[in-house]
């Protein structure tokens, strides 16, 4: 067992793989390194009526957040971008972990109008809710004559 501190294995910059040279390791995201499997969490619940989704996406501004619906599906994209410019004035970086990147999900969702969906963004969360599809009525039995 490795100690930790804050949820950093203190070995990760030992072992990691500074030149590619096991790209089964390399599958880091640059916007938010190896925690890039914990972006855009989200929950999808059923209500009688509707379908509510909630999705993570702290440290975005709702200015950064797009949502897109296209064919049938439901498309997620934000995008972050730092300042490159931006110096400690008291001193140098030792380290820096902040990133500019993109991050995008899809869900189908069906037939239904971009107009029917409401959508909220508060405290890191977005909020979808979409309306349930009509349930499509299968055609009774029919006898199949076979000639």
């Amino acid at each position: 067992m490795l100690p930790s501190i804050f949820g950093e294995n203190l070995f990760d910059e030992f072992f990691d793989d500074s030149f590619g040279m096991f790209p089964m390791w390399n599958g880091r995201n640059p916007l938010y390194g190896k925690h890039a499997k914990n972006l855009m969490k989200t929950d999808v619940r059923e209500t009688e009526d509707t379908y509510e989704v909630d999705v993570d996406l702290p440290g975005f501004k709702k200015d950064e957040i797009q949502v897109d619906l296209k064919d049938g599906y439901l498309t997620i994209q934000a995008a972050k971008g730092l300042d490159k410019d931006e110096t400690d004035k008291k001193g140098k970086f030792i380290r820096q972990e902040r990133y500019a990147g993109s991050c995008s999900r899809s869900f189908y969702v069906g037939d239904i109008k971009p107009e029917d969906v409401s959508a909220k963004y508060e405290d890191g969360i977005l909020k979808l809710s979409m309306p349930k599809q009509a349930k499509k009525e299968l055609p009774k039995r029919s006898t199949i004559a076979i000639g």
